[in-house]
Parts: structure tokens; sequence; C-alpha cells
């Protein structure tokens, strides 16, 4: 069986394209040469140089696959029209090209957030795969507007839908900053409520992905991938505290208005920069809801998934990765 992975160079592709050589698939992905593919290498994995814009490329990735897993996105744009290109257009390039040059694909994998569905509104009703839809931000909504995408075309490509929660774990730069803060003996608390959040380590989430590729029963449905339980920023920092030996840590409470006056500046300055800013004013706005829960409970029922990285041996894992890297 041949797969074809989008997003393979980056941190959860890289996870991915991992589950399925350890499960005997033949790996292909695409990425410009350009790339950074440090990842990858010294992986039987075959790359095709190009884009999800390339025409030609998309031709050769998709042409003789069994499977087809996108995980590639925009997590970070200067505005809407970046995100759409990003998340809504790459999507339906990769879609179309499917149809025409590998029509008889046995399965296509989505990877969309939890970001489509938006925050749970208490502790009491997280977020479930059948709730509407109501992003609170560009990303979600350019998320969605590809999940749509996904759904126009579920008659031609047998498809599935994977929405994940805040990832974590070895590979991830997105996240340092907060294990770069707890490291200098500070805990980092939004607001003065205890938020509660989902989040799953990204070995669960690859596993939980190749799960759903596999089973029948996943054809035209979506899942929740994260963790079983929730979890406070409290508890995250000070199990991240402990990893790095920290035996108090200061917590530091910024007021929302604060964060938000940060994360306005921060995208302000970035969009004139070479990147597009990881925080910026629709960030500041995810990071201040009280509540960004969903339920396992359907992945569970219908794929046998369940969580097998704890908070504190993904954090172990975590942090030791840091250090061995050099980057704490």
């Amino acid at each position: 069986m041949k797969v074809l992975i989008t997003g393979a160079t980056g941190f959860v592709g890289s996870h991915v394209a991992d589950a399925m050589i350890q499960r005997g698939y033949a790996v292909r992905y695409v990425a410009r040469a350009t790339s950074n593919h440090q990842w990858m290498k010294n992986k039987p994995a075959e790359c095709v140089d190009g884009s999800l814009y390339d025409a030609d490329s998309l031709k050769a990735a998709v042409t003789g696959v069994d499977m087809v897993i996108h995980v590639a996105g925009l997590t970070a744009a200067r505005n809407e029209a970046e995100f759409l290109k990003g998340n809504r257009d790459a999507t339906a390039n990769l879609l179309d090209a499917i149809k025409r040059f590998d029509p008889g694909i046995k399965r296509y994998v989505h990877i969309s957030s939890l970001a489509v569905s938006g925050p749970s509104v208490d502790e009491a009703h997280p977020i479930t795969e059948d709730m509407p839809m109501r992003p609170i931000t560009a990303y979600g909504r350019t998320k969605k507007a590809a999940e749509e995408v996904v759904h126009a075309s579920m008659n031609e490509v047998p498809s599935t839908i994977i929405r994940p929660p805040a990832v974590y774990g070895q590979r991830d730069s997105a996240i340092l900053t907060f294990f770069q803060t707890v490291n200098r003996g500070l805990m980092p608390l939004i607001g003065f409520d205890a938020k509660k959040v989902s989040l799953v380590h990204v070995r669960d989430l690859a596993r939980g992905i190749a799960d759903a590729a596999e089973s029948h029963h996943a054809i035209g449905q979506t899942y929740n991938i994260s963790s079983d339980e929730f979890y406070t920023w409290r508890e995250v920092s000070k199990l991240a505290g402990e990893m790095l030996g920290k035996k108090r840590l200061l917590p530091i409470h910024l007021p929302h208005a604060l964060v938000l006056g940060i994360a306005g500046i921060s995208g302000f300055v970035g969009k004139m920069s070479a990147k597009p800013p990881v925080l910026d004013y629709e960030k500041g706005i995810d990071m201040i809801q009280r509540y960004w829960t969903c339920s396992t409970e359907k992945a569970r029922t219908e794929l046998g998934y369940r969580q097998e990285v704890s908070l504190e041996e993904g954090i172990r894992e975590t942090v030791n990765w840091y250090q061995d890297m050099g980057w704490l």
C-alpha cells in the first residue's frame, strides 16, 4: 500500500509518516527541494519535488497511491486571504488532482482542527463532532471552508476528517516559547479564571490518524482525536516545571486586555516581516477562551482509539527532546 502525505516535512506530518512507515506503508510526500527536510532524512520515503499549487507535481504525487493523508495547512498568515489559499484552496487543488489522476483511491484523510468547532461552552459540554461549527477566527473559518470542500467531493473520494486540538511533542517549535518561559521559573496564566483545554501528544494523534485511515467504518466520518482528559495550564506548567527541575514557579496572570494588546501589536509588526506572525490579535482571541475541550467518545467507540500517552509522559518526552536538541 502506498500513501501520499502532505506536510510530511513538518511537525505533525513527519510523525504521521513515521506511523505509516512502521505499519509497512510505502510513503511518498510532496515538498520543494528548498524545504527543510530534517525530519524526513534517512527515512524510506519518496519525495516529489513540488507544491499543492503546481498541477504537474500534484499529478506526480497522487498517481498510483492507495491513500492520501493531507496534513499540510497554514496555521499563521497575514490575513484571511492567505489562510484561504493555504487551507481551502490547497485542499481543493489536491482533491481535484485525486479525481483526475487517481480516481480509484481507497481513502483520503483530511487533517482539520478543533478551531472549526470553536470553543466549548463549559466543562460539562465538550465539543462533539455533530455540533454546529462556530469558528471564531480566520484560521478556524478557513479550516471550516476546507472541510466543506472535502464534503463536496465525498461522493467521488472516500474521505475521513480528523479534528485535533492543540498538539504537542517532539519536533514542535510552536509551543517551545511556553517551555522556555517555564524554564525561567515562570508560570504564564491567561486571565484570572481556570481555563480547561484538550491536548493531544503527537504520537497519539499520528496513531489515531493511521487507525482512521485503515478503518472502513471511518469513510464519510469526522473524528476528534485528542486527550481523553481535560487540563488546566496550571497543571501543564507544574509538570513542565518538575521535568525542568524547577521546585517553584512564579504564577504570572496576564489580563485578557493585555494579552489582546500584545497580540495585536505582534500581529501588526508581523505583517511587515518576511514570515507571518505566530501571535496576532485573532490568536489572542483563541487564547482568552475559557474552554477548548472536545470529546473523544466517537473515536473510542468507532475506531477503538484511546489516549496512550499521559500528560506526564508526554511532557517528559517533550522536555527531554528539547534539551537533547539544545532548544532548552
